[in-house]
């Protein structure tokens, strides 16, 4: 990369470059029931270069890997053909990110353990829930991952930052005299805590068993719905996405700075931030691909727009003074109720869906459900086969947020989330 680097320094065709590193070293260990099977270490290296050409009033741009392999002969002519395409690209002028230097790393409890000894931790942690009858954790893989990336560009950043995350893939089974049947289970974390992983994993057995027990209820239905952090992160990234400059620079946004989200709100009101880094989430960064550092920004404050963000270039085309970044992890404030207050009356609790499906444009919101509890006033039974849906301003207009928070990948925020009556079909 410095012999790459120093290509593009001489090069005077060029408006602009950068170049991203990444260095990933795995320690992976697989599973079949509980016998260790295979162990595995990886270390790669992934290396890109993007050139900026201005011309006609425009400017264009090219990207490219590069491999250890490569002669300097080999360089030049990627250069070139990088040169070449990006003549033929005519963006609005805007200016790369300047200097700054960084070297820092992620919060994590990880960076000072041996792979092998976490790893057999994390294992150990995952087949303590392995108890319940009739069930079994069919397979199980678990990778420990470094990452080391690097930004420099042509105006003098160098930033790098490190991070240390862990992903575990479980299959929990469970078989009766009439099926078998498995879920998948997709756990990710920076942060080591046993007891969470083995709290996880055991619910995810008990859900297991309870899919395999599962029946379709007396429909059609209204019914209030609960929604998990899985489920209320991806409404949240429904919300937000228009807010990105990328989004209002092409008028692909329903929603202006000082609109009300939540017209006529009779429910709890969502304040949403966008983060540079949340303890625990892998989507945790210090800058984005652009070398660009992050800032925190409150986009959505008691259910008004406040701010957009997203990435310096589309900021600069806004005319925005001080562009947030591309900040990829979302904070919510917490609510007015508490868990146990939500589950009092009859609702219907989602546990897994195919997809939760929000059209800001269309005013719709709704889901395919494969699991859910649904409690009639007496009693909770598992049920499946179902499908709701509802207004998505109704939704918003009423929903209430669970004063329990928890982390779950880019998302920081309420445990639960109740929208008002749905229809269930």
């Amino acid at each position: 990369m410095n012999k790459i680097i120093a290509l593009l320094k001489q090069d005077a065709r060029l408006a602009g470059w950068r170049t991203a590193e990444k260095a990933t070293a795995s320690y992976e260990l697989f599973f079949v029931h509980k016998n260790l099977e295979t162990v595995r270490a990886t270390d790669t290296t992934d290396n890109w270069v993007t050139v900026y050409v201005a011309h006609d009033g425009k400017l264009g741009d090219s990207s490219f890997t590069v491999v250890p392999s490569m002669t300097e002969e080999d360089m030049a002519r990627k250069i070139d053909a990088a040169v070449m395409r990006a003549n033929l690209v005519f963006n609005e002028p805007y200016e790369l990110p300047d200097g700054g230097e960084l070297n820092e790393e992620l919060p994590t409890n990880m960076k000072d353990r041996s792979p092998d000894a976490l790893g057999r931790d994390i294992a150990d942690a995952v087949f303590a829930a392995d108890t319940q009858e009739g069930g079994s954790i069919n397979a199980c893989e678990i990778f420990l991952y470094r990452d080391t990336l690097r930004v420099r560009n042509s105006r003098g950043v160098d930033k790098t930052q490190v991070t240390h995350r862990v992903m575990i893939e479980a299959i929990p089974t469970f078989t009766d005299d009439r099926q078998s049947v498995e879920l998948y289970e997709d756990y990710r974390f920076t942060v080591f805590d046993p007891a969470r992983i083995t709290a996880e994993i055991a619910r995810k057995m008990a859900e297991v068993r309870e899919r395999c027990q599962a029946v379709k209820p007396p429909v059609p239905l209204r019914v209030r719905v609960l929604l998990r952090p899985k489920e209320i992160s991806e409404l949240m990234e429904n919300l937000t996405w228009p807010l990105n400059y990328s989004a209002v620079y092409s008028h692909a946004n329903p929603y202006q700075i000082g609109d009300h989200i939540q017209k006529e709100r009779d429910g709890d009101a969502l304040t949403v931030t966008m983060k540079a880094v949340i303890p625990g989430s892998e989507d945790s960064a210090f800058f984005d691909r652009d070398g660009m550092s992050l800032t925190d920004t409150c986009v959505i404050e008691q259910g008004t727009v406040k701010n957009y963000f997203g990435a310096s270039r589309f900021g600069q085309y806004l005319q925005i003074p001080n562009p947030s970044g591309d900040l990829a992890c979302c904070a919510v404030a917490p609510g007015s109720l508490s868990e146990a207050e939500m589950k009092r009356q009859p609702c219907l609790e989602c546990v897994s869906l195919s997809g939760l499906q929000v059209d800001v444009y269309t005013d719709y919101i709704g889901g395919e459900i494969r699991l859910a509890y649904y409690f009639d006033g007496e009693k909770t039974c598992p049920v499946t086969g179902i499908t709701m849906s509802g207004k998505l301003s109704d939704a918003l207009k009423s929903l209430r947020l669970s004063r329990e928070t928890t982390v779950d990948g880019a998302y920081e925020g309420p445990a639960l989330l109740l929208l008002p009556e749905m229809s269930v079909l």
